[in-house]
């Protein structure tokens, strides 16, 4: 096989190889189909790695790691930064991509990517801030150091609903830090970080830093995540997958990263200015068809504002366009991932509406004419639901939302807070005692207030309880890529 050669054509269909030690490698697993969720149509297929890939690839990385914690961060940085301009130069060549193998609308695909550059930008910036400490010891003529050093083979597992920012949320903190990496996207949307990874041979990454391979959590991933090379995992993901990979880590005491699912409840008090919470409550909830782990899930509104909201609320729901990103410029949700991922969500509508649930609008598969070939569903609003149904308590994942009356803030905050998620929640309000009262009482790692969602590269993405361990981004998340060696200097 030719060097350097990403895919290769038959019959029509781009197959993938998988990225190991520098070089694109046939694998002798099966070839999985890629498709797009709009269409149906096969998009892509990629070889599924076995157990000796993943080996291989780990092994690669090992080899290259004591070579790439050597060069400065000035190195690692400048490296990185090639990375950016080359993503930044595909941009829109991947945020078509993306739209085709992951469904969301265009514009939405370009702010994927353009998340991924800003994390790996922010990483490289921050090469030469990974700092240690000097602190006087107890004995004369003694310093104790506090050094910053990689850990080593990072595996980084990564879910389907942003084929391209999470790709940089793993790969940029680690290499930054001085680490190998090893990456296993999604088998929905592998495509987004296959290119990506060209990108980085590209840019001048030494061979065996950067590595990728396919492949199914239960077999591949299982191996990685196992193997006495790997050194620290980072996975996002959903919270059954979490359990499991941390459940495989523990043999080895590996350090766990997970990013998982969230239920975030939306608050909005009598007090809040009604247009802009509104318009907050339809992105964070219906961006990227719900299928965001901070997106708006369940709705607590005042009885104050009940009514005036959930009637502009049901309006604007009701103007979103469903449809083909790729036909349809002004199309505002594109479809379900898989037909799966489309009955869980209609199966959890049914089931709200048999205990008693209203429903305001939508609440159906869409059908006829493009939307048979495609995983589409009807932006959903239900009411009269109360706090113990599974609508209140599941992540849904999708374009539904459920909206509850309160009477108090107080009575908003513990219904949100009962929940085994604790990732983000999103309140609206202009009374400084009850933004007070949220920084101490609601809780939740990430918390909007009186804006939508979106986190920044530079804050701290960490979720409590059933939403996953550890935090990514930021200077708090980079340090996770790192570990302490003290140092008892006598001179």
């Amino acid at each position: 096989m030719a060097e350097h050669m990403m895919k290769t054509t038959r019959d029509g269909v781009d197959v993938y190889n998988q990225f190991i030690g520098g070089q694109w490698v046939e694998c002798d697993g099966e070839l999985l189909d890629v498709t797009n969720p709009a269409t149906g149509e096969v998009i892509g297929r990629v070889g599924m790695a076995t157990a000796e890939d993943a080996d291989r690839a780990l092994r690669a990385a090992d080899g290259a790691f004591q070579e790439w914690r050597r060069k400065t961060a000035v190195e690692r940085a400048d490296l990185l930064f090639n990375l950016v301009t080359l993503l930044r130069d595909n941009s829109e060549r991947l945020a078509r991509l993306i739209t085709r193998e992951q469904g969301k609308p265009l514009s939405e695909a370009q702010g994927d990517v353009s998340m991924c550059c800003d994390l790996i930008r922010f990483a490289a910036e921050h090469t030469r801030r990974l700092e240690g400490d000097i602190i006087p010891a107890d004995s004369e003529d003694e310093q104790i150091w506090i050094q910053k050093v990689p850990h080593g083979v990072v595996v980084g597992i990564t879910a389907w609903n942003f084929p391209a920012a999470l790709i940089g949320r793993k790969l940029g903190p680690a290499l930054a830090a001085g680490n190998t990496i090893v990456l296993k996207p999604s088998e929905e949307t592998p495509l987004t970080a296959l290119e990506i990874v060209e990108l980085a041979r590209q840019a001048g990454i030494p061979e065996g830093v950067v590595n990728l391979v396919n492949g199914r959590g239960r077999d591949v991933g299982h191996h990685l995540v196992t193997s006495p090379i790997t050194q620290l995992v980072s996975m996002t993901g959903s919270v059954r997958g979490g359990r499991e990979i941390n459940k495989a880590a523990a043999e080895h005491l590996k350090i766990v990263r997970l990013e998982l699912g969230g239920k975030a409840p939306f608050i909005v008090m009598d007090d809040a200015d009604l247009e802009p919470a509104v318009e907050a409550a339809i992105v964070s909830r219906f961006t990227n068809n719900g299928q965001v782990c901070t997106c708006n899930e369940r709705m607590y509104v005042h009885e104050g504002i009940y009514d005036r909201f959930l009637e502009r609320f049901k309006t604007r729901v009701e103007e979103l366009k469903v449809g083909d990103p790729l036909k349809h410029e002004d199309v505002d949700i594109g479809p379900k991932i898989n037909s799966g991922e489309l009955d869980k969500v209609h199966q959890m509508v049914e089931q709200a509406v048999s205990q008693g649930a209203q429903l305001e609008t939508g609440g159906k598969r869409l059908s006829g004419g493009e939307y048979d070939s495609g995983n589409y569903y009807s932006p959903t609003i239900l009411t009269g639901v109360n706090n113990d149904m599974e609508i209140m308590k599941e992540e849904i994942f999708g374009p539904v939302v459920p909206i509850m009356k309160v009477d108090s803030f107080e009575q908003a905050l513990d219904y949100a807070n009962d929940s085994e998620y604790g990732l983000s929640a999103y309140v609206f309000t202009q009374d400084v005692r009850r933004l007070m009262t949220t920084t101490r009482e609601l809780d939740f790692g990430e918390i909007y207030v009186n804006r939508g969602g979106g986190e920044s590269v530079q804050g701290f993405h960490k979720g409590y309880r059933n939403s996953g361990l550890g935090g990514e981004d930021g200077k708090y998340g980079l340090e996770a890529y790192v570990k302490s060696k003290t140092l008892y200097v006598h001179y």
